[in-house]
């Protein structure tokens, strides 16, 4: 690893966060916080919005051999803002190609200091809260109906 790759990784990490965070959000949450900013930017699409299918796979237990579990449809897009030239990407699971441009948009917003900054208080910060209370409700659903399972060994050979 180099030297420059390593002073990169938190602004790698950072975006990585911020990318994932979008990739959940919902497109009213999204057309909201756009419309929500003082002045709207102007973008060019690099790459239309497209869908078609990933292959997902998975590992048993998380660390067995890989397997390809099936295919899921994503949404894709590439844009670039007329202002400065920052270009942002967006993914998004399913058909929402309206979805995609706009995970792109915040991406590309979000690539310098001042622009993440805003886009976080404005968008992330809010919607990763709201991710993190539905994981709980959803984990203390699940716990509720958790059952040990336990063998009694009667002492005979």
């Amino acid at each position: 690893m180099t030297a420059q790759a390593t002073q990169t990784d938190p602004e790698i990490g950072a975006r990585q966060r911020r990318l994932r965070i979008l990739a959940r959000t919902d497109r009213a949450t999204l057309e909201a916080a756009l419309a929500a900013l003082p002045a709207p930017p102007a973008w060019r699409r690099l790459k239309q919005p497209e869908t078609g299918l990933a292959m997902v796979r998975g590992r048993a237990g998380g660390v067995g051999q890989r397997f390809n579990l099936g295919e899921m449809t994503v949404s894709r897009c590439v844009v670039t803002l007329e202002s400065d030239g920052k270009m942002g990407v967006g993914y998004v699971q399913g058909r929402d190609r309206r979805r995609a441009e706009l995970v792109a948009v915040f991406d590309a917003l979000s690539q310098d200091a001042d622009g993440a900054e805003k886009i976080e208080q404005l968008l992330i910060a809010p919607v990763e809260q709201k991710l993190a209370t539905e994981r709980a409700t959803r984990a203390a659903k699940v716990a509720a109906t958790k059952v040990d399972f336990f063998t009694l060994v009667r002492g005979e050979d």
